[in-house]
Order: structure tokens, then C-alpha cells, then sequence
């Protein structure tokens, strides 16, 4: 492997085994239990599978790898599922209380009060997949919705999104820029901002809400592995998934939580930044990557302080791994079941791999062929031309099969 296709690793100085102080507050129980007790309520929830890979562990040099395929969300793809609309579900109850009503997700999915959720609309910036959260969120709690996408987004993802009737709006520039301009327009529009991230600016309550959707997947997780690992791989765009699950795990399990290891693209490595020099700062140039719901230039300001208490590394891979890891999963290249893993869904397992040669990293990591690892799987074949595109697979016969 040449030296700019190779791996990156950071250490976080700063990680400690709980959370603490600022960080500690922003993923409380009672939070956790509120989301928990709406989402599992929702129509068609169930855990989504935990799937042993074997082979891959076997050709990654440890003793266990298991995949979390967050691909069966709620029909939806991916993680985000649990997030964007349960931040939508949590908006909608505000509203309603200011006319002295309280209601839960069942009501308002029975169309109760929708004379006055009608009239509320909701926002968002997406790459993809919140936007998606987000869209179904709002159809099926009988709000309207806009959804901002920026040059790159794929022609499959933005019709993914417009299916459930929200208004696309596609703007020249990257992802940050157009968390930028939704998150203007809300202000100036009246509109509820429905964001994953508060770097464009805001109140940090809505990632948080996101963030406690993302926190159902650990409870999940540790109920469906007989053994706890001893490594998390999660992926990282702005951050929010990787501080949901490593705060999280530190809450339920303090000092016996598993290492925690964020993943990034070269390319938009905002959050590996940010752990290595102890401060997040804006990604200049380009930051657009074939992992494409990763392709993010700046930390959450809401994920950060989890994040510099609980995630304990990062791995930045090329986006050659990512590639390879997609096909090789698609066709079964390890010996295990062929599998539908996407751009950015595959990056965990991508970063597994590329360490297998590594050993000074391995050693800075405490991979061992002992280790345990557990791979958070974000998504499927959320964009499918995409993905047919470098598998030459079509993702349902995969499925299927």
C-alpha cells in the first residue's frame, strides 16, 4: 500500500472512560428513555440485525468481527432513520404545547391535530440519508418539509428523499455550504430547523435530539452480542453517530466500555483532526469523497464534547479502501454471505482492513488477534445506481440471495 493510500491514526489525549460535566448532560437517561420509549413505538421498528463476519475477520488478523446493518431501518437504509424524525416528532410536540396539547408519535401518525401540524414546516441540509429521516419523519407526522441538497448529492438519493414529499432545493457548493444557506433561510422563513449539526449556526437542542435517536442503536447492540467487544469502528461525518455511540456506551458500561474508533475519509477528516490537535476547525478545499454521507469539513459543535470525552481514536482511510470493502462485501470475497453495505456504510469495516498490515498502527490501537471488534454498518445501498455502478450487482438480488 503507498504511503497516500495508507491509513491514518490519531490518538485522543483527552478521552476518558465516562462522561463528565458538559458532556455527561448532554446525553442524559431520561433523554435516552423519551426517545426510546417514541421510536420503538413507531410503525415497523425492530432491532436491526447484528451479522458475524467471520472471513473478514479472519483476513483482518482478529478474532471476531461483527457488523451492526443499520441497512433495515425502518425501510429507510440507514442509521438516520432514527434520528431525523424522531428530532421532527420532537418538534411537532413543542408546537402543540404552546395550544396546550400533549400528544405522543402514535397520535399525530393517527392524524390527530394535523389541522395545526399542517401549517409547521421543517428543514434540513442533507448528503442523503437525514434528509430522508427527515422527509419521512414529517410525512408521517403530517407536516411540511424542504430539504436542501448540495451539488454532489446523487440524482438517486435526492429522488429517495422527494418520495416522500418534501421540496428539494439543490444548491452549487458543498455540504457545509448548504447547511449554511438552510439554516439562514429557516430564520428568515420561520421555518423549524431540523439539522444534524449546529456548525451553521443555532441552538445545539435539535443535534442533540438527533443524537439521542442514534443512542437506541448501543441499547440494541449489547443486548444482541453474547460478548462485549473490545473495539467500536464508527463512521463520522459531522460527528453525531460516533458521539451518540460512544456516549452512550459510556454511560451504560463507564470504565468497561469498548475502545472507540471513528472512521473518516482522507479527504474530510474534520473529526480526526479534532482529536488529534485537542480543537475541531473548518476543512478547507475540497472535501467531497466516494464515501459520500461522510464528505463533511466540520465537527458538530453539539458532538464535540462527547466526542473529546469518549471517543478514544480515528482512522482516516482512503477512499480505495472504501471501494474495495464495498465490492468485496457485495461478492463474498472473505467467505462470508455476500452483503449490501454502501459508500459510507462499508467505511468501518474498510478501516478494519486497511490496518490489517499495519502493525505499528495495530499496535497504537491494541488490535491484537484477540481482539473483538464491532463494526457500526451506517448504511446500505442508499444511492443503488451507485453501487451497481462498482459492484455490478443489483443491491435487491444481493439482498435476496
Amino acid at each position: 500500500m503507498t504511503a497516500q493510500l495508507a491509513p491514518r491514526i490519531a490518538h485522543n489525549a483527552a478521552a476518558t472512560p465516562t462522561l463528565t460535566g458538559e458532556a455527561a448532560a448532554m446525553l442524559t437517561e431520561a433523554e435516552h428513555q423519551a426517545a426510546k420509549r417514541e421510536i420503538t413505538s413507531w410503525p415497523g421498528y425492530a432491532p436491526t440485525p447484528v451479522v458475524a463476519l467471520q472471513g473478514v475477520a479472519h483476513a483482518a488478523g482478529v478474532a471476531q468481527l461483527d457488523y451492526k446493518d443499520e441497512a433495515h431501518r425502518f425501510g429507510l437504509g440507514s442509521f438516520k432513520a432514527l434520528g431525523g424524525a424522531y428530532a421532527v416528532l420532537r418538534i411537532l410536540q413543542d408546537e402543540l404545547a404552546k395550544y396546550g396539547i400533549t400528544t405522543d408519535a402514535a397520535a399525530l401518525i393517527a392524524g390527530q391535530h394535523r389541522d395545526k401540524v399542517a401549517s409547521v414546516t421543517v428543514c434540513c441540509a442533507t448528503d442523503g440519508n437525514h434528509g430522508r429521516s427527515v422527509a419521512w419523519g414529517a410525512q408521517m407526522f403530517g407536516c411540511a418539509c424542504r430539504v436542501y441538497i448540495h451539488a454532489n448529492v446523487s440524482a438517486d438519493r435526492e429522488a429517495a428523499i422527494a418520495r416522500f414529499g418534501a421540496v428539494m432545493v439543490r444548491l452549487d457548493g458543498d455540504y457545509d455550504a448548504s447547511v449554511r444557506k438552510v439554516a439562514h433561510d429557516a430564520e428568515a422563513n420561520g421555518w423549524h430547523l431540523v439539522a444534524d449539526t449546529n456548525a451553521g449556526g443555532g441552538s445545539d437542542k435539535v443535534p442533540r435530539l438527533v443524537m439521542q435517536g442514534y443512542t437506541l442503536i448501543v441499547d440494541e447492540v449489547i443486548g444482541q452480542l453474547a460478548q462485549a467487544p473490545t473495539h467500536v469502528f464508527i463512521p463520522a461525518g459531522v460527528g453525531g453517530l460516533a458521539a451518540a455511540i460512544a456516549g452512550r456506551w459510556a454511560v451504560v458500561a463507564s470504565s468497561a466500555r469498548p475502545r472507540m474508533v471513528v472512521v473518516e475519509p482522507q479527504v474530510a477528516d474534520c473529526v480526526f483532526r479534532a482529536l488529534r490537535d485537542g480543537v475541531p476547525k473548518p476543512l478547507d478545499g475540497d472535501v467531497n469523497s466516494f464515501m459520500a454521507c461522510l464528505s463533511a469539513g466540520e465537527v458538530s459543535p453539539a458532538a464535540w464534547p462527547i466526542l473529546r470525552s469518549v471517543a478514544d481514536d480515528a482512522v482516516a482511510i482512503a477512499d480505495t479502501s472504501a471501494i474495495d470493502t464495498m465490492v468485496g462485501l457485495a461478492r463474498g470475497r472473505w467467505g462470508d454471505a455476500p452483503m449490501v453495505s454502501g459508500e459510507s456504510g462499508c467505511a468501518a469495516v474498510a478501516a478494519v482492513l486497511a490496518l490489517t498490515d499495519q502493525e505499528i498502527l495495530r499496535s497504537a490501537l491494541g488490535l491484537t488477534a484477540q481482539s473483538r471488534v464491532l463494526c457500526i454498518g451506517s448504511e446500505g445501498a442508499t444511492a443503488p445506481e451507485v453501487w451497481a455502478s462498482f459492484t455490478q450487482l443489483r443491491p435487491n438480488d444481493v439482498a435476496a440471495a
